[in-house]
C-alpha cells in the first residue's frame, strides 16, 4: 500500500511541475508541413493541416463566414505574436476565465468555430477534431510539456491608453483598405475565397470571438500588420484602429452575455 501511495505522490509531483512550468519560455521550431512522417500518422497532421488552411472548403457545414482558422494563426499556426498553435498542446487542459471552467484542446478549438468562424462545433470523436490536435501536436515538437511558446498568443498592448475610433477609420483607410477593402469585406480571388479576410461583415468573426474585443485586437495588429510590416503602426494607432473595426457590423454571439460567469470580465469585453 505504502509502495502505490509512493508511486501516486511521485506522479502528481511530475504532473504538478510539468505544469508549473509556463513560465519557462521556449523558442518555437517551425516544422514544415512537408517533415510529417509518413503512414496513418502523417495523413492526420497533413489533413489537419489542410482542414485549419482551408477550413471554409473542408468544413462547410461548421463554419458561418468567409474565414479559415490560418486567417489569424499566421503561418500554419506557426508565427509568434499570431496566437500560435505551436506549444499549445502542452498547455491544455487549462483553466478558462470566459466559460469558468477546466478546458481541453479540443474545447478551445470549438470556441473557435462557434465564435471566429460563427459556426458550429466539431464533434469530439470526429476524425477531422483528431486530425487538427494530431498538427497542432505534430507543430508543437520542441515545447516541453507546460512551458509556454515565446510569442504565445498575440503582442503586448499598453491597457491605459484610450481608443479614438476616429483616427482609427484615418488609420485603416491609410493601413489597412488596401488588402481588407475600404468597406472592410475583405477582398476575393475567387467567388468564395478570400485573399484577405473580411474585418466586418456577415463573413468575419462574431461579436463573441477574441478578436473583436479591441484591444485583444491590437494585441495582434501591432505585431502582425500591415502584412509583412510587423510593429510598424504605434500601439495607439494599433489600438485606435482595433477600436474602429472592431465595432463594425457583424454577427452576434448568442449567450456571450453569459460569460466570465465567475467575473473577470476584460474591459473591452462587447
Amino acid at each position: 500500500m505504502i509502495h502505490k501511495i509512493s508511486i501516486a505522490l511521485a506522479s502528481l509531483l511530475i504532473a504538478h511541475c510539468a505544469f508549473g512550468q509556463t513560465s519557462q519560455e521556449q523558442d518555437i521550431k517551425v516544422i514544415s508541413i512537408s517533415d510529417a512522417p509518413s503512414g496513418p500518422v502523417g495523413d492526420a497532421i497533413r489533413q489537419g493541416h489542410k482542414i485549419l488552411t482551408e477550413t471554409r472548403v473542408m468544413l462547410p457545414n461548421n463554419v458561418g463566414n468567409g474565414l479559415n482558422c490560418s486567417s489569424c494563426h499566421l503561418n500554419g499556426g506557426t508565427k509568434p505574436h499570431a496566437a500560435p498553435w505551436a506549444g499549445l498542446w502542452g498547455v491544455f487542459p487549462a483553466y478558462s476565465a470566459r466559460s469558468a471552467k477546466v478546458i481541453t484542446l479540443a474545447d478551445r478549438v470549438n470556441d473557435c468555430f462557434e465564435r471566429s468562424m460563427n459556426g458550429k462545433p466539431i464533434p469530439y470523436d470526429s476524425t477531422e477534431m483528431t486530425s487538427i490536435l494530431t498538427y497542432m501536436q505534430f507543430i508543437s515538437t520542441g515545447v516541453p510539456t507546460g512551458s509556454n511558446a515565446k510569442g504565445r498568443g498575440e503582442g503586448k498592448i499598453d491597457q491605459n491608453l484610450i481608443p479614438d475610433a476616429l483616427n482609427g477609420k484615418t488609420v485603416y483607410a491609410e493601413k489597412c483598405a488596401a488588402c481588407h477593402g475600404a468597406n472592410g469585406l475583405g477582398l476575393k480571388s475567387e467567388p468564395n475565397k478570400y485573399v484577405f479576410p473580411p474585418l466586418w461583415g456577415d463573413d468575419s468573426f462574431n461579436d463573441g470571438a477574441g478578436m473583436a474585443r479591441p484591444y485583444t485586437a491590437a494585441s495582434f495588429v501591432i505585431a502582425n500588420m500591415p502584412l509583412g510590416l510587423d510593429n510598424s503602426l504605434t500601439q495607439q494607432e494599433a489600438l485606435d484602429v482595433s477600436q474602429y473595426f472592431t465595432h463594425q457590423p457583424r454577427p452576434v454571439h448568442p449567450g456571450k452575455e453569459n460569460d466570465w460567469p465567475k467575473g473577470g470580465r476584460p474591459k473591452d469585453a462587447r
